[in-house]
């Protein structure tokens, strides 16, 4: 029994190896999240893009409106996830989350959605990892690639044809704005009928993709 634990265990960790590798050349070829948006939807639309026809203003966009910090920290900013853990102490519920484009990728690639601490914290070990060993770009890419941005909707190519019928590289500023603020509520949201909030933050993040330099 234990041999087999064993071998079970060196399989994970040596299949884990060879996924974070494959990573860096490729975008996965399917992920959880992806799986039960098929399942609930009945669809998966999305088309992977290199990181140079993704265009810069949904580059911009994403990163004013979910981690300002992306080019700077090292997978985790501290500041937002004091802050997000005092404000949810506060309203005795999770309201805010304090999560990087780092993490978020971590758990969009390799984990599932979720709360538990047992996810948490296989998110900062991936996390962790793919800093050192994917970089920023890679990083970015593969999140503008995989993050849900619809209704069975999958990366930036997929809901740049979805709500606008053109690539993600002719994108207006405002129309790249437009989708990074229904991140991180997709399944709520939805840039054709805008609500008030949505509205609010889609002049914030207009604003904000102003003070965005790539690297």
């Amino acid at each position: 029994m234990w041999k087999f634990i064993k071998k079970l265990f060196l399989f994970v960790i040596l299949a884990n190896i060879l996924f974070i590798i494959f990573g860096i050349f490729f975008n996965p070829p399917i992920t959880f999240t992806q799986i039960g948006g098929l399942v609930k939807y009945g669809k998966l639309q999305r088309d992977y893009v290199s990181y140079d026809d993704m265009g810069n203003n949904i580059k911009k966009a994403v990163i004013a409106s979910e981690d300002q910090l992306f080019f700077t920290h090292n997978g985790f900013d501290y500041k937002a996830i004091e802050k997000a853990m005092k404000k949810n102490d506060k309203k005795g519920k999770v309201v805010r989350g304090g999560s990087t484009i780092s993490q978020q990728t971590a758990k969009n690639i390799f984990l599932w959605q979720g709360r538990s601490w047992i996810r948490k914290g296989l998110e900062a070990i991936y996390t962790f990892i793919i800093e050192k060993i994917w970089g920023k770009d890679i990083i970015l890419e593969r999140y503008l690639n995989s993050i849900e941005m619809g209704q069975g909707v999958f990366g930036i190519e997929a809901a740049s044809q979805y709500y606008y019928n053109k690539p993600a590289k002719d994108l207006t500023k405002s129309e790249a704005a437009w989708i990074a603020a229904v991140l991180p509520n997709p399944k709520k949201y939805d840039p054709k009928n805008p609500t008030p909030y949505l509205r609010k933050k889609h002049s914030w993040i207009m604003r904000q993709m102003n003070n965005i330099v790539l690297k």
